[in-house]
C-alpha cells in the first residue's frame, strides 16, 4: 500500500490544497473516495490516515486534503497557523477546492494507471458532510456520496438575527477552538458569502434532488451534530442507506492525536459500512 503526502495542487484562490493518496499500487484503476474533514478540522487529524490506509487495502483509490481557507499552512498542516485564511473561508470556497480534487483525478498524469475517474465517491464529515452533497447534486463526475456524522442544514449555523448587527459592524465574530484555545475568527463575508449563494447551499434542496447513491452514518451518542439532523435527511431522500452507530460520538472515537496502531472501533465500523455501500 503506497501512501504519498501533502502533495500541493492550486486553488481557485491564492492558498494551495495539500493532498494525501492512499492505494495499492497494480496499475489497476480503482474507484476513488475523497474525503471532506470538518470545521476546525483538517486532513491529518486523529485516526484519518488510519481510515486512509483501511480504504485503500480494500482496493479503493482514497484521497484527503485539507480545504484551502482551513486555517493551517503548507508549512504545518497540523495546526492553525493562518487564523486569516481561516477567517476568510466560506462554504463557495470549499465547494470550489472539491472541484479542483475532483478535477485533479482525471488531470494528474502520474496516478492515470490507478485511478477509474468514472467512479467517484465522496464522504464528508461534520460540516463537509453538506458539502459533499451538494457537490454531488451538482456534479455528474461524482457517482456515489456519503454523510459521516453530517449537518442538515447551513442556514441557521450561520448566524442568528441578534448577532448579525455587530457581526456586521464589527467585521469579525470569533468561535473558541475547545482543542487548541485559539480564537477562530469568522469575517462577515461568511455571511454575505451564504446570503448571496443560498439556494446553491440549501442542504435540503441537494438531498432532495440527489440521483445517485446517498448513504447516511451518525452516530447516536453525537453531541456535536445532533441525531436528529441525519434522520432529516433520511426524510428527504427516503432510498438513502440509513446507518446509526450505538453509543458513538461525533468523532467515532477518534481524538487528536490519535496515537494507537489501530483506530477506535466505532471508525472501524463506518469504514465497514463505507466499503459496504462502496461495493468493495
Amino acid at each position: 500500500m503506497k501512501k504519498i503526502k501533502n502533495i500541493k495542487i492550486s486553488s481557485t484562490f491564492e492558498k494551495p490544497i495539500l493532498l494525501d493518496v492512499f492505494y495499492k499500487s497494480n496499475h489497476q484503476k480503482k474507484d476513488v473516495i475523497i474525503f471532506c474533514h470538518g470545521y476546525k478540522g483538517f486532513k491529518d487529524w486523529g485516526a484519518w490516515d488510519l481510515m486512509g490506509e483501511a480504504f485503500a487495502e480494500a482496493g479503493l483509490f482514497f484521497m484527503k486534503f485539507n480545504f484551502s481557507h482551513n486555517g493551517t499552512t503548507t508549512e504545518n498542516p497540523l495546526e492553525f497557523g493562518d487564523l486569516e485564511a481561516f477567517g476568510n473561508n466560506n462554504y463557495s470556497k470549499e465547494l470550489d477546492d472539491l472541484n479542483k480534487v475532483i478535477d485533479w483525478c482525471s488531470q494528474e498524469e502520474k496516478f492515470k494507471n490507478e485511478i477509474n475517474e468514472n467512479a467517484i465517491a465522496l464522504l464528508g464529515h461534520s460540516r463537509a458532510g453538506g458539502i459533499v452533497c451538494i457537490k454531488a447534486e451538482e456534479d455528474p463526475r461524482v457517482k456515489k456520496v456519503i454523510s459521516l456524522a453530517g449537518v442538515s442544514d447551513y442556514k441557521r449555523r450561520t448566524a442568528t438575527t441578534g448577532e448579525l448587527e455587530s457581526w456586521k459592524n464589527d467585521g469579525v465574530k470569533y468561535i473558541l477552538n475547545g482543542r487548541t484555545g485559539q480564537q477562530m475568527p469568522h469575517f462577515y463575508q461568511f455571511y454575505e458569502d451564504f446570503i448571496a449563494n443560498e439556494d446553491r447551499l440549501t442542504i435540503k434542496r441537494a438531498v432532495k434532488n440527489l440521483k445517485i447513491p446517498f448513504c447516511i452514518i451518525h452516530g447516536n451518542a453525537d453531541t456535536s451534530i445532533a441525531i436528529s439532523e441525519a434522520e432529516d435527511l433520511l426524510s428527504w431522500n427516503p432510498s438513502a442507506a440509513f446507518h446509526i452507530i450505538e453509543n458513538a460520538n461525533h468523532v467515532f472515537g477518534a481524538k487528536h492525536p490519535w496515537l494507537e496502531a489501530k483506530a477506535p472501533s466505532d471508525l472501524q465500523k463506518v469504514v465497514a459500512i463505507c466499503k459496504s455501500f462502496l461495493g468493495n
